[in-house]
């Protein structure tokens, strides 16, 4: 039997027909052919709290009429193993199998789907080995933290032709959908500048202090936990307040950013920054992370030499909410809400102001976007656009259509997610490689 590393290896080379876990068969055998009657089996890696509370919670809610089922749990950790076992047990009167790692799950040969909610540095290697098992994947986001994995994950897709979605849930929101589509229209004119924040004031966000006392090593694998990234010792809380360490997770960017610059990506058709200048530091919660608790980022997207160009100037901190989660679009005419869900004539030309010049009033026509409702009495857990995204996976599951955020949005998301970080942590103007699909941070590569 293959060992971790080898398989990753194998993962990791981007050919569709290599042999995977000893098993000397090329990747289509692993894949059944799902008729329209068949239950599509699915297994969890990661049992998560991302998981259990919303992405769980999702599924369940359509899993009856679209005939899936949960087969398998995937985790390193013990506890939650044990955890996964006594949960679908005492909530859903079901057994499900566990198993110890990836591997032997893939090696069972009993799941044609899988749902992907492991640490953030993980999900891109882990989308890999789901692919090359010949498995569809819904993968959590960031999809990478890293341009080699990043690259490595979209080719591995692409050769394979797995149904993948990356969890930007916004692309399946009616209030998204609607702007997008009113932006692309024309309607709204020229986008020259998008405002997005992300405060909250929590100080136990991203920490997991009465998990981290129950952790031991023993009772996990910490190599097959670091996979590709440089070896550290021991240490709970990087095991699993990951998001607070750098290398492991980028933070704030991955978390929040990726999901609010995915929609400048989505609603302009551009598939990443020209440029980004970040700045940022531990300004509060001095408890032994690595990761920012305050980010401002500026970006500039448009077409290298055209005048389509715009500004992103994205804020985040994790010590005051005031201000929340907002996004704003901005044009001469008006702006764009995505709070509020409004289109309306505010910072527009107006009639004083254009005379003087001689020109006419830019107004726009005030506009509703659709609100995110679910016309459902299902039990969602609270999540209305996950609920539709994963819903949107589901059925293209058994459609074979590609679903609302295919690898290729990861991909872009991750190009900014990753410029941002490299700003943050070289403190130069950071810019990207399109020949080399690079990303330059005071003219050299950015890995770690």
């Amino acid at each position: 039997m293959q060992t971790r590393r080898e398989f990753l290896k194998t993962g990791m080379m981007g050919t569709a027909g290599l042999a995977l876990v000893g098993m000397g068969m090329p990747v289509p055998s692993f894949a059944r052919v799902i008729g329209a009657n068949d239950r599509v089996r699915v297994g969890v890696i990661g049992f998560s709290d991302r998981f259990r509370q919303s992405l769980l919670p999702a599924f369940m809610a359509n899993a009856e009429e679209l005939n899936f089922e949960i087969v398998a749990v995937s985790d390193i950790w013990k506890l939650r193993r044990e955890e996964a076992a006594k949960h679908f047990r005492e909530k859903y009167n079901k057994e499900v199998k566990v198993f110890r790692n990836n591997e032997e799950l893939y090696e069972a040969g009993i799941c044609d789907a899988v749902i992907i909610s492991t640490a953030d540095f993980q999900h891109s290697l882990h989308c890999i080995e789901a692919v090359k098992a010949g498995c569809d994947a819904y993968v959590e986001k960031p999809f990478a933290e890293t341009m080699e994995d990043a690259r490595a994950a979209r080719r591995a897709v692409e050769e394979t032709q797995r149904i993948v979605q990356i969890g930007s849930q916004r692309r399946s929101a009616p209030n998204y959908q609607a702007a997008c589509e009113y932006l692309q229209s024309g309607k709204f004119g020229k986008i020259t500048m998008v405002e997005m924040t992300w405060n909250v004031n929590q100080p136990g966000r991203w920490r997991r202090k009465s998990l981290v006392e129950r952790c031991f090593e023993a009772d996990t694998d910490w190599k097959r936990f670091l996979l590709n990234r440089p070896y550290e010792q021991w240490d709970p809380r990087k095991y699993l307040e990951y998001r607070l360490f750098w290398p492991f997770s980028s933070g704030i960017p991955g978390q929040w950013m990726s999901h609010q610059i995915d929609t400048v990506h989505w609603f302009t058709g551009l598939s990443h920054p020209l440029s980004v200048a970040a700045g940022g530091g531990i300004y509060f919660w001095n408890d032994g992370r690595r990761n920012f608790d305050t980010v401002t980022a500026v970006f500039e997207y448009g077409t290298p030499d055209g005048d389509d160009k715009f500004q992103v100037v994205y804020s985040s901190r994790m010590h005051n909410d005031a201000g929340g989660v907002k996004e704003l679009y901005f044009s001469n005419g008006g702006s764009l809400n995505l709070d509020t869900n409004q289109v309306n004539s505010t910072g527009g030309l107006s009639e004083n102001s254009a005379r003087e010049m001689g020109m006419k009033a830019n107004l726009l026509e005030s506009y509703k976007l659709p609100d995110v409702r679910i016309e459902t009495g299902a039990n969602t857990g609270g999540d209305a656009m996950t609920y539709l995204h994963m819903r949107n996976w589901m059925q293209c599951v058994r459609s074979r259509k590609q679903p609302n955020a295919p690898v290729q949005a990861g991909y872009n998301h991750s190009i900014a997610t990753i410029m941002c970080n490299a700003a943050l942590r070289t403190g130069e103007k950071v810019t990207f490689d399109e020949k080399k699909q690079e990303v330059l941070a005071g003219g050299k590569v950015f890995k770690y």
